[in-house]
């Protein structure tokens, strides 16, 4: 049986001092990606990140958990129901 989950991870970075550090985070779970898409918001300073990934729902969490715990970044996920 298969428990993988397809999900969208929403990154906010409000400081761009974290960037090095979230595409650090989600290279490690590179694995997992399913396809990934970053917006610049120069005149706001701010980078949003949209990232499909296909995975167990504890992995999804561990990667948000993740992320979440960088200075700067708000993130959030929407997981399918299966």
């Amino acid at each position: 049986m298969n428990d993988k989950r397809i999900a969208v991870v929403a990154v906010v970075i409000d400081e761009i001092s974290a960037v090095t550090e979230v595409n650090s985070v989600l290279h490690e779970y590179n694995d997992m990606v399913i396809g990934r898409m970053g917006i610049p918001y120069r005149e706001r300073g701010v980078s949003v990140i949209s990232v499909a990934v296909d995975a167990e729902p504890d992995k999804i969490s561990s990667l948000t958990g993740r992320l979440g715990r960088i200075s700067g970044v708000s993130v959030k996920a929407a997981i399918s129901r299966k």
